[in-house]
């Protein structure tokens, strides 16, 4: 398998197959973030969905889950969902 420099672990890590997501965002995410730190945010937007009960044909609810994604791989501040206890 592929590999890639994680920026979110700061380490050597397995690459993404392909963009998670379309356009150049999805580009910039598989050559910069591992597979595992794409896993573990795939998680977390799950949880974040489910606590929340976002509509993510709104607009404004996957503006927010975009600018959390940001903050999760980049190692920002981002929102928890109650009891949320990240991996390590």
């Amino acid at each position: 398998m592929d590999k890639v420099f994680c920026k979110k672990y700061n380490k050597e890590l397995d690459a993404l197959i392909l963009p998670p997501i379309p356009g150049p965002k999805g580009e910039e995410i598989q050559q910069n973030f591992s597979q595992k730190a794409w896993n573990e945010w795939i998680s977390l937007q799950t949880m974040l969905i489910n606590e929340k009960h976002l509509d993510l044909s709104v607009k404004d609810n996957r503006a927010w889950l975009n600018e959390q994604m940001g903050f999760f791989l980049n190692n920002a501040e981002y929102e928890k969902p109650v009891g949320f206890i990240p991996q390590k």
